[in-house]
């Protein structure tokens, strides 16, 4: 089994199970996820909510902080910015792209490019993990 998909494994019943993202890839350089819209997700009729993006986001910031932390730390989000550039129709393929901007021993700062189709950037997301020692 590879690290996408033990980590798809480590997420059954939890909130990334829910919201539905699918981990593609992942290493402690990076991860990449898709989500495929649907109904539950909307804020509209048809149009997938900001909030799910974000959680999307969210999830890959951690899991990649996690990759790289010793094993009895812990981290939770302190910071998250978003940037919304175009809706999202409930109907298509969310692409999520997880890399590193900074990996500290207490800090890790993540980027996630979120897109509909390979070159529509819908979402940007930069976000801030603690690292929180054992």
């Amino acid at each position: 089994m590879d690290l996408a998909e033990s980590l798809q494994e480590r997420v059954k019943g939890l909130y990334p199970d829910f919201l539905g993202i699918e981990f593609k890839e992942a290493s402690p350089d990076g991860i990449k996820a898709e989500l495929r819209g649907r109904d539950e997700i909307c804020t509209l009729p048809g149009t997938i909510h900001g909030g799910a993006l974000m959680g999307l986001a969210d999830t890959l910031g951690a899991v990649a902080t996690v990759l790289n932390m010793d094993g009895n730390a812990r981290s939770t989000t302190i910071e998250s910015k978003t940037n919304f550039f175009r809706r999202v129709d409930a109907c298509k393929t969310i692409y999520a792209e997880c890399t590193p901007l900074h990996k500290g021993r207490t800090t890790m700062v993540w980027q996630t490019k979120i897109f509909h189709e390979p070159e529509k950037l819908c979402a940007l997301v930069t976000q801030t993990q603690i690292v929180i020692p054992a």
